[in-house]
């Protein structure tokens, strides 16, 4: 049976591994990743859209147009945006998959004392270095998919109004910016796993402090 500490320390590790798999779903699931403001001489368009779904709503001055809710995933056509977002979403995948994996790993070390080396602290280890890089990866994508590749205007011009001269400005939404909040989720799930493995280490450094201080006579006796 793992000693108290060990589970203690653990189980807070399989707390913020739990979180950061939640908060994946919740950035999955959700459609506030962006949201853009198309303008030119004429009209205004201002369109929200997630990795799945988005808005979009022509917002000009006279006019009166409702929502128009369109799919995102499957009506790309340029090559370039499939590719980005697909890898968008593959790296989400990974991210899931890292969390629920580190999850099940810490609560495993809880409630035992795994003799496989990778089902200790080292697959925590992985899985929530996974994750980190996942999610930073996605967030530099995402941002060069709506900057650079224009994914905002490809979306409005394909399911909203056909214009080709406009000004755009996006602003980044909470399912964007709480991949930081997983971030910090997996680094704190490997510090705690850190302090638990310094710990472990002081204690057995101090259990063999008496026997290397010994006098030499004794130890031949």
């Amino acid at each position: 049976m793992p000693s108290r500490r060990k589970t203690l320390m653990f189980a807070s590790a399989f707390f913020t591994s739990l979180c950061s798999f939640v908060i994946v779903c919740i950035v999955l699931a959700t459609k506030n990743w962006v949201s853009s403001d198309l303008t030119n001489s004429n009209m205004r368009l201002i369109i929200t859209y997630g990795l799945f779904q988005g808005v979009c709503s022509d917002v000009s001055p006279g006019i009166s147009s409702p929502h128009t809710n369109f799919q995102v995933a499957g009506t790309l056509q340029d090559n370039t945006l499939k590719i980005f977002h697909g890898v968008i979403i593959f790296l989400l995948v990974v991210t899931m998959l890292s969390s629920f994996l580190s999850s099940g790993f810490t609560c495993y070390n809880a409630i035992s004392n795994p003799y496989q080396t990778f089902l200790g602290p080292t697959g925590v280890y992985t899985w929530n270095s996974m994750s980190c890089i996942c999610c930073l990866l996605n967030l530099i994508l995402f941002s060069v998919n709506v900057e650079v590749n224009k994914l905002s205007a490809e979306l409005a011009i394909t399911h909203c109004i056909a214009f080709t001269s406009f000004e755009q400005s996006n602003s980044y939404g909470y399912s964007y910016w709480i991949m930081l909040l997983i971030i910090a989720l997996n680094a704190t799930t490997v510090i705690i796993i850190v302090f638990y493995q310094r710990a472990k280490y002081s204690k057995k450094k101090e259990r063999e402090r008496p026997l290397d201080s010994a006098p030499k006579d004794g130890i031949l006796f």
